[in-house]
């Protein structure tokens, strides 16, 4: 433990997502050690993030206006709509460069030991988006873990009898890695999920 404000920063850092107490140490020394100018900036980007940045009031993505950038763009394929549960997860996909279609940010997945349900997500939001015929496919991109399939798995059951196609992400073995290593989930959607090969 230490003394007063560095202790304050400290635990301040420690409440950040997948900082543990080392590295709320490390960082909080980091900082004590940087130039004062440039602590002022990191400051100032934080404060001027919180103030400017919203969420996209059609998809729920990160915006600086009341639209992102993907929903704006009329060069996207309306038809199709990914959901996704973070905004990370639009960076991801839109790296890949395979998608052209529209997404929708759950905020989240159904995650009962934590207390979140589907009335904590934005599935709400989504339903409006599908009445008027124009989405036609909605493609489930949730994290392939417990929470995700839950979450997947609720989603599809609601949009099935819409009569829309409902698509999952495949899922299976990473490239570079040993079978012996892989997860019996990873493996069992592997086998699942093959195709066959044509010469």
């Amino acid at each position: 433990m230490y003394e007063g404000i560095v202790q304050d920063l400290i635990d301040e850092l420690g409440r950040l997502p997948g900082v543990g107490p080392k590295s709320a140490q490390r960082i909080a020394f980091h900082i004590l050690s940087e130039d004062t100018d440039d602590v002022k900036r990191l400051a100032e980007v934080l404060l001027e993030v919180k103030e400017k940045v919203k969420f996209c009031e059609i998809c729920g993505n990160v915006a600086q206006t009341s639209q992102c950038r993907i929903c704006l763009d009329p060069k996207r394929d309306d038809s199709v709509i990914c959901v996704v549960e973070e905004p990370k997860d639009v960076v991801a996909i839109e790296k890949t460069r395979e998608f052209r279609g529209r997404y929708h940010i759950l905020g989240g997945s159904i995650n009962p030991i934590d207390g979140i349900g589907p009335d904590n997500l934005r599935i709400r939001e989504l339903m409006p988006r599908l009445a008027d015929g124009t989405v036609t496919e909605v493609i489930l991109a949730t994290d392939p873990n417990l929470e995700g399939e839950a979450t997947a798995t609720y989603l599809s059951r609601m949009l099935v009898p819409l009569g829309l196609t409902v698509s999952r992400l495949a899922s299976g073995l990473p490239v570079g890695g040993d079978l012996e290593y892989a997860d019996e989930i990873t493996l069992g959607r592997a086998f699942a999920g093959r195709r066959s090969i044509k010469t």
